[in-house]
């Protein structure tokens, strides 16, 4: 079991329905990333900025962005995670995918699609969770309005991350804020949010917000609001597993079944 997890936000404009030249723009970055690091966060649909014209951005799992990704995981030995339009047996779904260093991919597609964008209409909603295990670290990835759905989130599965990738607008980002603190208190885990910045084809403007607290809603990260960042953070096992049994909160925790 790996100690320390060295976790990577980039926090980045995003060009409207352009897949190349997204791909293009975070290769640079990602290049630039000079220590090792275990895992690299992207956004939510990061190919492409939210859209709901799938049908102008859509890929298959077999197609360029992903063959990008995993040529990516290997050279620098890292795994990538962020969210893209994949288009499957007839439907578009917003799917997170986490590509392992070795090429193996795993996904989750995005529960709870935003209504009030008109998400429910044309992208098909998924009903599974995804608890990726990785380095010894139990990582449970989620997609920005799912943020919203704290019993969607509950840790059941004893997982050590919890990671949102978002493209969650400037005007409510007091809410992304609020929500990403109490995710982590409430988990008793690291919740860590990954938003864009700039200006989509729609004119929404976003101001990024991306952030890291620990298993007590301690902030940890110094991402400037606004401005294109890479920032590494790193987390401790330790730390989860001192407050954890120091406090033992989850063990009070209710028991449900979704539905």
């Amino acid at each position: 079991m790996q100690e320390n997890l060295k976790i990577v936000l980039i926090q980045t404009e995003l060009f409207w329905e352009n897949p190349e030249q997204n791909r293009n723009h975070l290769t640079n970055k990602i290049e630039r990333i000079s220590e090792a690091v275990d895992v690299i966060v992207l956004p939510e649909m990061f190919t492409s900025g939210f859209t709901m014209e799938p049908k102008k951005v859509a890929e298959t799992m077999f197609g360029d962005t992903v063959d990008w990704l995993q040529e990516l995981a290997l050279k620098k030995q890292t795994a990538l995670m962020g969210s893209m339009v994949v288009s499957e047996h007839g439907h578009f779904y917003n799917r997170l995918l986490f590509v392992h260093p070795n090429g193996i991919i795993e996904t989750y597609d995005k529960k709870h699609t935003f209504t009030l964008a008109g998400e429910d209409k044309v992208y098909t909603a998924g009903q599974s969770k995804l608890i990726v295990t990785y380095k010894g670290w139990k990582i449970c990835p989620l997609i920005c309005y799912d943020l919203r759905f704290p019993v969607w989130s509950r840790n059941v599965e004893n997982y050590d991350v919890l990671v949102y990738v978002a493209n969650w607008p400037k005007v409510r980002v007091a809410a992304w804020d609020a929500l990403l603190k109490a995710r982590a208190i409430e988990n008793m885990s690291y919740c860590v949010g990954v938003n864009r910045v700039g200006l989509d084809g729609n004119g929404h403007e976003y101001n990024g917000h991306s952030a890291v607290f620990d298993v007590l809603g301690k902030k940890l990260d110094n991402i400037p609001e606004n401005q294109e960042t890479t920032e590494i953070i790193t987390l401790s096992k330790t730390h989860i597993k001192t407050y954890r049994e120091k406090l033992n909160f989850l063990k009070d925790k209710d028991t449900f079944t979704l539905e």
